[in-house]
């Protein structure tokens, strides 16, 4: 297949590496430090404590490449208009758009019962410029659950997991799901085809709204999180509230808060993704964890106090250090 990964980060440039790796034309859209590295020493990726080295081509111009069979959108939230603004050159009439992030996508509620459709999340797509770039035709939603990181520029260490779960919004999956699906699982990952995406996707997100923003306000790692009972006890009533909002909408993560923190607590010492944004001066994905989660609650007409409160707290911790806008 010919891919293009927007967004060579940890989760996007190891993607892009191993499927590299497995025969594919991989491209990536990098900038600043990181596409420099990658040009001079191709995608550097650490797992099980060996280092190999993948040439991809590398542009921070998505025009160079031309329109893809697959394009992974792997940035962050905050960084989902400017994709918006410069993906149409590596679309083509039957392009797949693969969202592989963490938080709420822009497109969850476009295949649910709830609101017929009709609803839209104007905090993660204002004005519905994501929609018009990307339409849901061409989506196949990515839950993540592995984690990576960045040492430094170039360079992926790969740290624990393999697994990746795809669908189709709505459920009804089709010939473009099975077809990335195999092109990942040849690359490496361990790879589930769902029916019932945006479950996953909650699923995934009672930990992303809970322990990311909590990490950055303690520095802490998640062990110690939950190793405190009164800063675990907090975590659990907002994935009960995050559980009550999905639920609200049709759709239930079916998954206690206890056994949600025993997958966090079988990874083991791990810093979350917001904790790592912290510490290396980058914005934080505040509105793709909790900006959208509680606008889905004020449309289901659910209170979060707690969530609302976390909301409130993380804003200000980014905006004191310039991370947040």
């Amino acid at each position: 297949m010919k891919i293009c990964v927007y967004g060579a980060g940890a989760i996007g440039g190891l993607m892009a590496a191993w499927l590299a790796r497995s025969g594919n034309e991989v491209s990536v859209v990098a900038r600043g430090a990181q596409l420099d590295a990658i040009r001079r020493s191709g995608l550097r990726v650490r797992s099980n404590g060996a280092m190999e080295s993948f040439a991809v081509k590398a542009d921070g111009d998505p025009r160079q490449f031309g329109p893809q069979d697959c394009v992974l959108v792997t940035v962050k939230a905050q960084s989902l208009t400017d994709v918006a603004e410069s993906i149409a050159p590596l679309l083509g009439p039957d392009t797949t758009v693969v969202t592989a992030m963490n938080g709420v996508p822009w497109w969850f509620f476009d295949r649910l019962r709830f609101g017929d459709g009709r609803e839209r999340l104007e905090s993660l797509d204002p004005g519905g410029k994501l929609t018009r770039a990307m339409p849901t035709e061409r989506i196949v939603g990515c839950v993540i659950h592995l984690a990576a990181s960045t040492p430094e520029p170039g360079l992926i260490s790969h740290n624990m997991g393999r697994k990746l779960i795809l669908g189709e919004p709505g459920g009804k999956n089709t010939a473009r799901t099975k077809r990335i699906a195999d092109a990942l699982k040849e690359a490496g990952f361990e790879i589930i085809v769902t029916g019932a995406i945006e479950k996953e996707f909650w699923v995934k997100l009672l930990g992303n709204v809970s322990f990311n923003p909590v990490s950055a306000l303690t520095v802490s790692t998640a062990d110690r999180l939950i190793q405190d009972r009164q800063v675990k006890d907090y975590m659990i009533n907002i994935m009960r509230e995050v559980l009550a909002i999905g639920r609200a909408v049709g759709v239930d993560a079916d998954i206690d808060p206890e056994a949600r923190i025993d997958m966090a607590r079988a990874l083991g010492k791990f810093k979350t993704s917001m904790l790592q944004d912290l510490e290396a001066g980058k914005p934080l994905e505040i509105d793709g964890l909790l900006a959208g989660t509680l606008e889905i609650a004020r449309k289901a007409g659910v209170k979060a106090p707690y969530t609302e409160s976390l909301f409130g707290l993380i804003k200000a911790r980014a905006q004191a250090t310039g991370q947040y806008r």
